[in-house]
């Protein structure tokens, strides 16, 4: 496949930023073929402001509590976007339910992360569900963002055993490893043009599978 052109990409955070931190090293070292261009916070205080401003990345702080209503928030935060000339936005950590205008303005070209192996344990708190189910595996899943919470299309999954004594913390800390694995593969994955949507599932061209590749947990005795 041809080197494809560097995309631009928004980030829009809450808290932290580990997963911006992951997408910014990999746009550095070229495993992801483009560059921030833009991160967006509503928080003001969100840690994530100073991994990009260390960077020299663009940054704006739009916080929502100075918006009466989603719709206006959503507005400012999409037009701050197209200003950038953003190719691809990505959700990382960002807290917000978006309105069904601002995920039809940008359908196909934004994705979210979320440490549960969608569609099982949307929403908030989904180790500790996990756990409370009794399954054998979590995970994070990479997908891109439709109207509903959760839902979009499955584009990268990666699959965490739950270990006897595990607390939430501890299968959160051990998805968050696999989260840094997966977000950068999957924006590699859409700047490389690998990635085509068709009857709401993703098809991803020349990915390559492995069709005995499984895991069993517990596992098998030696």
């Amino acid at each position: 496949m041809a080197d494809p052109a560097p995309i631009r990409i928004g980030v829009l955070i809450s808290g932290s930023g580990s997963n911006l931190q992951t997408l910014i090293d990999n746009c550095e070292v070229g495993f992801i073929p483009g560059q921030i261009a833009m991160v967006i916070s509503n928080n003001p205080d969100a840690y994530g402001i100073t991994r990009a401003q260390e960077k020299g990345i663009a940054v704006k702080t739009i916080n929502h509590r100075d918006h009466p209503d989603r719709d206006s928030f959503d507005l400012e935060v999409g037009n701050a976007l197209e200003e950038a000339k953003v190719d691809l936005v990505c959700l990382a950590g960002f807290m917000r339910i978006l309105t069904s205008s601002f995920v039809k303005r940008f359908q196909g070209r934004l994705i979210n992360i979320h440490p549960s192996l969608l569609p099982a344990f949307p929403g908030l708190h989904v180790q500790q569900q996990a756990i409370d189910a009794g399954v054998r595996f979590s995970g994070a899943t990479v997908h891109f963002v439709d109207e509903e919470v959760d839902t979009g299309p499955i584009i990268v999954q990666a699959v965490v055993p739950i270990l006897p004594d595990d607390t939430a913390k501890q299968l959160a800390a051990r998805i968050l490893v696999q989260e840094h694995r997966i977000y950068p593969l999957s924006v590699r994955l859409f700047a490389r043009g690998q990635l085509k949507l068709k009857n709401s599932h993703v098809q991803i061209v020349d990915g390559g599978a492995d069709p005995d590749a499984a895991l069993i947990n517990p596992p098998f005795p030696h």
